[in-house]
């Protein structure tokens, strides 16, 4: 529609104005010079689709606008051509005649095609951030401030020519003149010419000036965009490498910024979780609970952190990032037991009173280990959930747990969280000390301690997430 647009607008200033800069042009009826440009304007157009699809619609993407605006401005200069050789053989007209008509030809062509390879620029940026299209960096750099200067100049020489061909009209029509003339209503008429020349250039130079200005509004629209969202810890955004000028460096070198964060990323987190799996191994192979207690326990608090995490008293503190740390972190949760000595970890039976008050040590030798950890890290670190969790999945909502008696809300819902899942899992697996329990028996147990033990709102995920606890248990069971 936009080039249709264009050409229309080209046949019907070359067919109105066309003798105003041209005897010759001036001495066909308007009904043949409409004839003529049309014909030739509609053979041209015909041929433009097929030009396109072969050298544009086939090319890379970032090749498109260049070899649109060449394809458009030769589509245009055969027009002029051959109008300026038609008018020659058949009306006889010289030489100069047809110049005139092809400098016109030339600086529409120009302006609709600057106009409609900055509109395929725009597309095929909007297709590269859509199609994800990561290019790094463009080729052939040719800066901005040539390229203003190159379309500058061009635009100078354009106007010039055509603001020359009505000049030399108009010169050549006041010496044709008769002497008893009004000069004043000449006068009026070649204004009135020059100001309608000047506002079709500024028109089209104001035309192009929008378009321009919105293909950068998009680019610094997605710059801006795409930045905001690393500043986020979203680095899976991209900026579209579209131009080989400034702009294109900057959106290449922001694409590689942010491959480079995703990478180093991507690597500490590698790191985050081969540290969790060493540490818990290292708890592992202290304790008489197997590997799989550690795999169930940790799906069981992602599973009722899923549950919460629309709940109002949850949502703001359970996204994806949280549910993921709390995930990996899980099997921290009893690291603290390596600083408690064989006899008691792995005593064949029930603990007496002593002894288990040196077991329920591990949750403060666990923290301390964690925090003095995080020291070095910060606090933002994701062995922050893991140090929670280590040191409170014991406490109870009543304030009757251990190792500081925190109540209700006082325990981060990490530990609470922690603390309904070790619990069941302890329920329904095999100690020296008792039989593994039936889910039924668990389920009854759990729901027994609602209020008391547990956070009544985890109790109702709990609940509402029973036969995935199940599935779970039966996936990673124990094997005998």
């Amino acid at each position: 529609m936009q080039a249709a647009i264009h050409y229309s607008i080209a046949v019907a200033l070359l067919t109105i104005y066309g003798g105003q800069v041209c005897p010759f042009l001036e001495s066909l009826s308007l009904a043949t010079l409409a004839i003529v440009i049309s014909s030739f304007a509609l053979l041209f157009y015909g041929i433009r689709l097929p030009l396109l699809k072969s050298m544009v619609f086939n090319a890379e993407l970032t090749a498109r606008p260049k070899r649109h605006f060449f394809v458009e401005m030769t589509i245009f200069v055969g027009l002029g051509l051959c109008l300026t050789f038609f008018n020659m053989f058949i009306f006889d007209f010289p030489f100069g005649s047809g110049m005139k008509l092809f400098v016109g030809c030339l600086t529409l062509g120009f302006f609709a095609s600057a106009d409609l390879a900055l509109t395929c620029d725009y597309q095929v940026a909007q297709k590269m951030a859509k199609e994800g299209n990561r290019c790094i960096l463009p080729h052939g750099f040719f800066s901005l401030t040539k390229k203003l200067i190159i379309v500058a100049i061009i635009l100078a020489v354009l106007t010039s020519g055509v603001q020359i061909l009505v000049i030399l009209h108009d010169l050549n029509w006041i010496r044709q003149l008769p002497v008893n003339t009004d000069l004043a209503v000449a006068s009026k008429g070649i204004i009135q010419e020059f100001s309608f020349v000047l506002l079709i250039l500024l028109l089209y130079t104001s035309r192009l000036i929008l378009s321009y200005t919105r293909n950068l509004k998009l680019y610094f629209g997605r710059q801006t965009s795409v930045l905001e969202e690393v500043t986020k810890g979203k680095l899976d955004g991209h900026v579209p490498v579209t131009t080989n000028d400034e702009f294109g460096v900057i959106a290449g070198y922001t694409n590689t910024m942010i491959n480079g964060l995703r990478e180093r990323t991507e690597e500490v987190q590698l790191t985050q979780d081969v540290t969790i799996l060493s540490l818990a191994s290292l708890a592992e192979t202290r304790d008489n609970e197997t590997g799989q207690h550690l795999l169930r326990t940790q799906r069981y608090v992602r599973c009722l952190a899923e549950q919460l995490r629309n709940h109002p008293r949850f949502k703001s503190s359970l996204d994806d990032t949280a549910i993921d740390l709390l995930y990996k972190s899980a099997p921290l949760h009893d690291i603290g037991k390596v600083g408690i000595q064989d006899s008691i970890l792995l005593k064949p039976g029930r603990l007496s009173s002593e002894e288990f008050e040196i077991m329920k040590k591990h949750a403060e030798y666990g923290s301390d280990t964690l925090a003095s950890a995080l020291e070095r890290m910060g606090a933002n670190s994701f062995l922050s959930y893991a140090q929670e969790i280590a040191y409170t999945h014991h406490e109870k909502w009543d304030g009757s747990g251990y190792p500081r008696g925190l109540a209700a809300d006082e325990i981060p819902i990490s530990g609470r969280l922690m603390a309904l899942a070790d619990v069941y899992d302890a329920l329904i697996s095999k100690r020296v000390y008792k039989p593994a329990f039936t889910h039924e028996k668990a389920y009854a147990i759990i729901m027994e301690g609602k209020g008391s033990h547990f956070d009544p709102d985890i109790v109702e995920a709990f609940v509402a997430s029973e036969q995935d606890f199940k599935k779970i248990a039966r996936q990673y069971s124990d094997k005998e």
